[in-house]
């Protein structure tokens, strides 16, 4: 699988993260996603770095968001299985990254390219203009 294919596959396992917290949450802006993103960069970096975690105040969308992205952030850097719930099942099937997980570098990466959408898309379209554009290939 090459580097792009594989990029893409982040960015949609991310951005589906927010697309499920934007559809629980009509009053959901793309600033609150915006928050979101920005904490999780932020969060991620002083790991990186060896820093103590940022202390965030987030409302609560954006807390949800951020909560959601960060389940399938560390899933992706195959720290935990992301919890998959099959139509008619009770039971959530665990799903491990295995082999595919990326570093903590890649995964900030990523986060910064779905904020600079963000931004992008809400300049652009208004305050759910990220929202109405990704939700139409996020399912």
């Amino acid at each position: 699988m090459g580097k792009f294919k594989e990029e893409y596959d982040v960015l949609q396992n991310l951005e589906f993260a927010l697309v499920l917290t934007y559809r629980e949450h009509p009053e959901m802006s793309d600033y609150d996603a915006m928050d979101a993103v920005k904490g999780l960069v932020r969060t991620y970096k002083a790991e990186r770095d060896r820093r103590p975690a940022p202390e965030l105040r987030l409302n609560p969308p954006a807390q949800e968001a951020y909560n959601l992205l960060r389940e399938f952030c560390e899933w992706r850097l195959g720290r935990q299985p992301l919890e998959v719930f099959q139509e008619g099942e009770e039971e959530p099937m665990l799903l491990d990254i295995g082999e595919g997980a990326l570093t903590l570098d890649e995964v900030i990466a990523c986060l910064q390219r779905i904020l600079r959408s963000i931004e992008r898309w809400n300049r652009e379209m208004g305050r759910r203009g990220y929202y109405n554009l990704v939700s139409q290939f996020v399912r």
